[in-house]
C-alpha cells in the first residue's frame, strides 16, 4: 500500500515537513456541506507585513467581491486593525465575520479563479489546520492534541474518517514552500500554552 503523501514526494522538489501526528490524524473541510465557513467567523488572523502589502496592491480587484458594509470599512480605514500577539497585525471583522468573507473567502474564490487558491490569503489561513507549537514542531490542529481550545467541528477528530495526510496534501506543500522561503509566521514563545496565532 502506497504512503498517502507518496504523490506529493513524486511531483515535489521541497522537503516536506514532519508533522507529528499525520499519521493519525483526520481532517476533512466540509465548507459547502454543512459549514457555513465558521473558520471565518469572528476570526482575525495575523498577516505579515509581505501579505498586507500584497492585498493592498490588489484591493482594486478584491473591493468588489466584498460585502456592501465590508467595502465601505475598507474603503474607510483599511482591512487591519489591532496588533496580534506576534507583533504582526490582524485582519479586521465586519458583522461577526473576517472583512474578506462574503459566502467563502473572497481572497480563496479569487486566488482559486487564477489557480492558485492560497495566492492572496494570509499564510495563517492558508496552512489551516496546520499549525506548529513552541517548539516549532508541526502538527494537525485536532481536539485533545496541543490543548486545542478552538471549538470548530472540523477539528473534532470524529467528524471525518479521512486521514489528514490524505486531504492536507496541498496545505502541506505551501508549508514546504514557507519554509524553503523562510517565510512562516513567528509562533509564541510560549513554554505551555500553544501558540496563538489565532488562523483560519
Amino acid at each position: 500500500m502506497h504512503s498517502p503523501l507518496a504523490h506529493l514526494s513524486r511531483t515535489m522538489t521541497l522537503n516536506l515537513p514532519i508533522i507529528t501526528n499525520l499519521s493519525t490524524a483526520t481532517f476533512e473541510c466540509s465548507y459547502g456541506r454543512g459549514c457555513d465557513g465558521l473558520c471565518c467567523k469572528n476570526s482575525e488572523p495575523p498577516v505579515t507585513a509581505a501579505e498586507e502589502h500584497f492585498l493592498v496592491e490588489n484591493l482594486p480587484r478584491i473591493l468588489p467581491y466584498l460585502r456592501p458594509e465590508a467595502r465601505a470599512e475598507v474603503e474607510r480605514v483599511g482591512f487591519t486593525g489591532e496588533l496580534h500577539a506576534d507583533g504582526n497585525p490582524k485582519l479586521t471583522v465586519v458583522k461577526d465575520w473576517c472583512v474578506f468573507f462574503n459566502s467563502g473567502c473572497v481572497l480563496h474564490k479569487l486566488g482559486a479563479a487564477e489557480g492558485d487558491p492560497f495566492l492572496y490569503k494570509p499564510s495563517a489561513c492558508a496552512m489551516f489546520p496546520l499549525e506548529q507549537n513552541a517548539s516549532g514542531k508541526w502538527y494537525v490542529r485536532q481536539w485533545g492534541v496541543e490543548n486545542e481550545d478552538w471549538d470548530l467541528f472540523c477539528l473534532n477528530p470524529a467528524n471525518s474518517n479521512r486521514p489528514a495526510a490524505e486531504t492536507l496534501g496541498r496545505e502541506i506543500e505551501y508549508v514546504a514552500d514557507l519554509i524553503r522561503r523562510d517565510a512562516v509566521p513567528p509562533v509564541l514563545p510560549f513554554p505551555h500554552d500553544p501558540p496563538a496565532r489565532e488562523s483560519a
